[in-house]
């Protein structure tokens, strides 16, 4: 898994650059995934002309390619998502839109943890054809500068877009043609609704507003338990009174104290 450039990565190597992505994104990267971030780096080095991990982690501390951090963090970053992906969330989120849309407008969501941006477009689609005439808006954040290019574009291979049902693929989707075939396009009008923007959850939030629900889905089991506890602390923050927190259904707000309550499992309700 190593560059033929480099030096194979040792134990203590591989905690440094454990304790490195934890200081820079609060992210805890497993001990067994050592041959991962190998396979994941080992082109990088050959490119900064370092000859082992060892070399690389100090290269990123040292300041000297300030960029070289974020190229780190995007490649280090796992961004696995697709279209309504758990659907009962999407199910849940349309009941509580109804229920609110009346209250001063416009409703507000955000994609804490966006990736490439399926889940926020997920989220506009259904607003979209939930809220008829009434305004609203989708925030989509991440970590990751390279996934949130493709965000941006809203353009997506045809394999990755099964999850959308067939009536908002024709409603809100161009269908690619010519060089583009088996490619699928987020309409401009969906676009225009959702802004995309880099942000490291485990720092001071930037000013974003605040929201009617919040997707914090898939991104905490990546934290320790105090990151979880002070990153769920700046989230619920931003929720209104009566906002909503989605997490992944893996997840638990348990252990973090957090001031919500759960009305079902992997969703809570600010009071």
């Amino acid at each position: 898994m190593d560059s033929p450039h480099a030096t194979p990565s040792s134990d203590h190597e591989f905690s440094r650059l454990r304790r490195f992505l934890f200081e820079k994104a609060g992210i805890t990267l497993p001990a067994g995934k050592k041959a991962l971030v190998g396979g994941r780096l080992a082109r990088r080095l050959a490119q900064c002309d370092v000859q082992s991990y060892g070399d690389y982690e100090r290269l990123l501390r040292s300041g000297r390619r300030p960029t070289e951090v974020q190229t780190a963090i995007n490649l280090l970053t796992t961004n696995e998502t697709y279209f309504f992906r758990e659907p009962k969330h999407f199910a849940w989120l349309r009941r509580y839109a109804e229920k609110v849309q009346r209250r001063a407008p416009p409703f507000r969501v955000w994609s804490a943890a966006s990736s490439s941006g399926e889940e926020a477009y997920s989220i506009a689609m259904l607003l979209a054809d939930t809220l008829v005439g009434c305004p609203f808006e989708v925030v989509g954040t991440d970590i990751s500068t390279k996934v949130l290019e493709q965000a941006r574009r809203g353009h997506y291979p045809l394999s990755r877009c099964s999850g959308i049902p067939a009536p908002y693929r024709k409603r809100f989707c161009l269908r690619g043609v010519g060089p583009e075939e088996g490619t699928l396009l987020v309409s401009r009008a969906l676009r225009d609704k959702v802004r995309f923007s880099q942000l490291n959850l485990d720092q001071p939030l930037p000013s974003l507003g605040v929201f009617d629900v919040v997707f914090l889905r898939n991104v905490m089991i990546y934290f320790s338990a105090e990151t979880r506890r002070q990153v769920v602390g700046r989230v619920v923050g931003l929720l209104r009174p009566g906002g909503a927190l989605l997490v992944g259904h893996s997840e638990t707000l348990n252990d973090v104290g957090a001031p919500v309550r759960m009305v079902s499992p992997s969703i809570y309700v600010k009071p």
